[in-house]
């Protein structure tokens, strides 16, 4: 089967799915912040940042898991992407990314994900560039893990959304 059959885009608000977890795009602090982060904390509660305080912070491209407390989701896997700057190993860490995030997600018996367009906020990375790492990176990793059952890419901006929206319909099979 197709796994971009099982990779979907939408836009809205990621606090609002109803997935097993969503993705969050942190900081290596896991306290919180801006974007997407902040929004998650604020959705989920205190609660949230109490968890999050007890895990020591998360190196970049390595990804930590959490209970979704007042969100839709069980599980918030947070995750720490790259500030963009051109180098070698930007892709290489913003790949792991996803796949950290994917191997969590697997191993806690977690069959829906849902991803916003990690370090393409305040960390700069080009939205084009990270998209074709985020699909081709995740499209591999359900290939290889049938239970994985759904991963949905939530994007804010209808410019972010349609750039996926086109990468995805191009590389269906």
């Amino acid at each position: 089967m197709d796994p971009t059959r099982r990779l979907e885009t939408r836009q809205g608000d990621i606090t609002q799915l109803s997935v097993d977890a969503i993705v969050n795009a942190a900081n290596q602090t896991l306290k919180g912040g801006g974007g997407v982060d902040g929004a998650i904390h604020r959705a989920a509660g205190p609660e949230l940042l109490a968890e999050c305080r007890t895990l020591g912070g998360c190196p970049t491209g390595e990804a930590r898991l959490t209970r979704g407390y007042r969100l839709p989701a069980r599980y918030v896997i947070h995750t720490v992407g790259p500030v963009y700057r051109g180098r070698p190993e930007d892709p290489r860490l913003l790949a792991n990314c996803y796949t950290n995030s994917l191997i969590l997600a697997r191993d806690h018996g977690i069959c829906s994900i849902a991803f916003p367009a990690i370090s393409c906020g305040v960390y700069g990375y080009p939205i084009d560039e990270a998209c074709k790492i985020a699909v081709d990176t995740c499209a591999a990793f359900i290939t290889a893990n049938e239970a994985i059952e759904k991963i949905v890419f939530m994007l804010f901006s209808d410019k972010d959304l349609a750039v996926y929206s086109q990468y995805l319909k191009n590389h269906a099979g």
